[in-house]
């Protein structure tokens, strides 16, 4: 069985694959056709709660957006960025493995301080067990909600007819900050906050998508009491 701190020690492959995301969303938006400002026609702004098909970003985790990113509008999300199209991809590689999975991308617009905030999915083969690093506050959400000034990650099981098995899934939602360059600044409490209500608030979506028992355990508002 992994631990809170096993899963989280590798990263660079996916630095890899997220820089080469990066050149290749820039190569594609520098070229298609666009008005006089270089933008595509299909460029479009959002607020939060319209961010991931709709259906992902409370208004909670709307606010929790604006103090991680420091902005309250985004770039409009991509359409295979919902949690439904992440909750059929998890069901049908389900009981895994699996390599970590993206449910959603957040980014900060075009002509602002940028920032690209992953969201993800994952399964794991039991509860979490073991400490957390020391840089995670522990939360009472699901089975183990974990927070840090940069990254949340709750960990939930689900019961569900769309899962076909008598076994619980696990489940990790993880919502980071990518391609930082330095150490997060500002008020740490407000940043873990932060970063718990938004991964709560997708964890609660696809809970609720995958129609799991009970919502996963899962509170219907996020728990920011340390546990």
């Amino acid at each position: 069985m992994r631990t809170v701190i096993s899963r989280r020690s590798v990263r660079g492959g996916f630095l890899s694959a997220a820089m080469a995301g990066s050149l290749f969303l820039s190569a594609t938006g520098c070229g298609g056709d666009g008005d006089d400002d270089g933008l595509p026609d299909d460029y479009k702004v959002v607020v939060g709660t319209q961010l991931c098909g709709g259906k992902a970003v409370s208004a909670d985790a709307s606010r929790a957006l604006k103090v991680i990113t420091g902005s309250s509008r985004f770039e409009a999300s991509a359409e295979k960025y919902t949690v439904a199209q992440a909750a059929t991809e998890l069901v049908e590689a389900f009981p895994g493995p699996v390599v970590r999975k993206d449910v959603c991308r957040v980014y900060t617009p075009l002509g602002t301080s940028a920032f690209d905030l992953r969201v993800t999915w994952d399964l794991e083969d039991s509860a979490p067990t073991g400490p957390s690093a020391p840089n995670y506050t522990e939360l009472k959400m699901g089975e183990l909600a974990v927070a840090a000034a940069d990254k949340a990650y709750v960990f939930f099981a689900c019961r569900s007819e769309r899962l076909s098995s008598t076994t619980a899934a696990h489940i990790v939602i993880g919502v980071e900050r990518w391609m930082m360059p330095k150490p997060p600044e500002g008020d740490v409490k407000a940043l873990k906050d932060a970063y718990a209500t938004v991964a709560h608030s997708f964890s609660l979506a696809m809970a609720k998508e995958l129609r799991c028992e009970k919502n996963g355990g899962l509170p219907a508002q996020p728990v920011l009491v340390p546990a």
